[in-house]
């Protein structure tokens, strides 16, 4: 047992001794045609042991890499543990990746085997074997449309209950081999290897060590009070380290359990059906679920409109305090507000039992998060890098502050330097970047991990509490040499429910520009309730009613900013911001700098 009151095992040690002292206890729910099927403890390391043992008879070498192609589903992480339990190492592609990205990981992670989720990621996996001499085969979750398999590859490809099968069979000759495997591991041994979005050029392969992944844990679990009881719903991709830290990294040393839905697209009734004790969002699923209630209250009669807008006005004074800071009267007015207003909304959410929730991976608007905790939703906001395995402050329930990230957790050192960059040390920083040692030094530089994040840094009664001003490379400097921070400017924007994307443009200009993408889930309906004709996405956004409704959003998020900050044009998308076109990142990060070279004419329009 360490100081942190973990043990000093490795994730595949403690999901064999999970099954060892909890055997029957479920660590895993799997939703398969609207039926929620259990997985055991002991079911999920047998399971594990299968798939280890015939990831090895597929040919994966001692410490070979496996690839998985996939939305979250439990064949995902029994890969990810087979592998473990074999010593080899994990390393996932985002599932919506088109062709050349997914050839470009798998190339440069030396993967082995690749585990795919069904036909449509098999076909990238296929259209790229000539770049991809090293992998030998291709293990598909879905048999659906194997048989139309080419020929010349139908012997690569094997089903997943397959190699399941294969690995059942080996068991009883080769139960040593696992055994032998994790008597020698180590927390020092590479785990897995997550490869960051490439919002600024090619994806780097960031290795998290055992070591790595067990320090974030203890920060984890004390600044969100997670126990064995915690359940969770796993939909975020599982190559991002966020969704990683509460889907394996949390239950594998806690012994909670997972929910696996449907399907992404079934996640709002898959929240209502397990009513998690704990959920995570990145801003864009709080945007979305923002857009989802505003669309119902459009819908709403008069009466239940007014009493929505009574409540959010009496309860959002004390939205930042804890349900046991409240005062008397205070607990009144939320009470009555409860009853009449938010319990169906936290219902409609699915997020009535949720203890606590967070946002984090990229900025939010603070009038999300408000929105939220007006609503008794328990949201906190949390900051963490793929490079630091994760969550590394976070804000304390009974000191939130909206707009900050809280403090440092357990076991994180962190120092802001003279620049406001923030630097950050402790157990949890990887281990660096695979195959690129010149990008690790760049990085890790006397034991400091150093994130590219600029901070502020205030004393609160003792505590740091740390702002995420933006990124150190995107701060932007106008011909009147102003510094401003387009991710502020961006977030006051993207706060009105009618404006998923703003791209701001700043650099050398005399003034702040923007580019907008419209809503089409909110914008459409409000357009529907007007009677205004429209047949696509283009053909919405055309309208003048529209420009003059994001013309108005546009004033309502410039009165907040400073007058040099507040935009003065702006040009409309006709099209929304596309992975496949390269102008957002698996994870919907945009790529600046290239929307600015796609859209360079609009840029150009707006200053002339």
């Amino acid at each position: 047992m360490s100081a942190s009151g973990l043990p000093d095992k490795t994730l595949p040690q403690m999901l064999r001794e999970h099954a060892r002292l909890h055997a029957d206890r479920v660590a895993i729910r799997q939703k398969n045609f609207g039926i929620w099927h259990p997985t055991t403890w002991q079911g999920y390391y047998q399971r594990a042991r299968h798939v280890g043992l015939g990831l090895r008879a597929l040919g994966l070498s001692d410490g070979g890499h496996v690839g998985v192609i996939s939305e979250n589903r439990v064949e995902w992480v029994l890969a990810q543990m087979g592998a473990g339990l074999v010593g080899a190492v994990t390393v996932g592609v985002y599932p919506t990746s088109p062709m050349p990205e997914v050839s470009y990981v798998l190339a440069h992670a030396d993967v082995e085997i690749v585990v795919c989720e069904d036909q449509e990621q098999t076909d990238k996996v296929l259209a790229a074997l000539a770049e991809l001499p090293r992998v030998k085969r291709i293990v598909v979750c879905e048999r659906k449309g194997l048989r139309n398999t080419p020929p010349e590859h139908r012997e690569r490809v094997v089903a997943f209950d397959e190699l399941e099968q294969l690995g059942a069979g080996l068991e009883a000759a080769q139960a040593g081999v696992i055994e032998a495997v994790l008597e020698r591991q180590r927390l020092a041994d590479l785990a897995l290897m997550i490869y960051t979005s490439g919002s600024t050029g090619k994806p780097k392969g960031a290795m998290l060590s055992y070591a790595n992944l067990r320090g974030a844990v203890p920060g984890i679990l004390d600044r969100l009070g997670l126990d064995e009881h915690t359940t969770h719903l796993s939909y975020l991709p599982l190559c991002h380290v966020a969704e990683q830290m509460l889907t394996t990294f949390v239950p594998l040393y806690l012994g909670s359990t997972v929910n696996f839905g449907e399907s992404i697209r079934t996640v709002q009734d898959d929240l209502r059906e397990v009513a998690p004790t704990m959920f995570l969002g990145v801003p864009r699923i709080w945007e979305k679920l923002h857009s989802s209630i505003s669309i119902k209250m459009q819908e709403a009669g008069a009466l239940q409109r007014a009493l929505y807008h009574w409540a959010l006005k009496a309860c959002e004074p004390f939205a930042e305090k804890d349900a046991s800071q409240r005062s008397p009267g205070e607990r009144l007015t939320f009470g009555l507000a409860y009853v009449l207003v938010f319990r169906a909304l936290q219902n409609f959410i699915g997020l009535r039992e949720a203890r606590i929730a967070l946002t984090g991976a990229a900025p939010i608007p603070p009038a999300i998060v408000l929105f939220f905790r007006t609503l008794g939703v328990p949201l906190v906001e949390v900051y963490g890098l793929t490079e630091s395995s994760g969550m590394v402050t976070g804000q304390h329930p009974l000191r939130v502050k909206v707009g900050t990230v809280g403090e440092p957790t357990l076991g994180v050192e962190h120092r802001v330097l003279p620049s406001g960059e923030l630097i950050l040390r402790g157990d949890m920083v990887f281990m660096g970047y695979y195959k690129s040692p010149q990008a690790t030094a760049d990085s890790i530089r006397d034991g400091w991990l150093h994130t590219g994040d600029v901070v502020t840094e205030e004393q609160v009664n003792g505590h740091p509490r740390l702002r995420i001003v933006d990124r150190l490379k995107d701060i932007m400097i106008t011909a009147g040499g102003k510094n401003l921070t387009p991710s502020e400017i961006e977030n006051a924007m993207k706060a009105s429910p009618y404006i998923k994307e703003c791209i701001v443009v700043a650099e050398g200009r005399h003034f702040v520009s923007a580019l907008v993408q419209i809503d089409l889930d909110t914008v459409g309906p409000w357009a529907e309730s007007r009677r205004m004709a429209f047949t696509h996405f283009r053909s919405l956004v055309e309208h003048a009613e529209v420009r003059a409704l994001v013309e108005r959003e546009i004033q309502r998020g410039n009165a907040g900013l400073a007058p040099v900050s507040q935009i003065k044009r702006f040009h409309l998308l006709t099209k929304e911001l596309d992975h496949d076109d390269g102008e957002v990142t698996a994870t919907l990060k945009v790529r600046r700098s290239s929307i600015y070279k796609t859209y360079a004419a609009e840029i150009d329009a707006l200053y002339r």
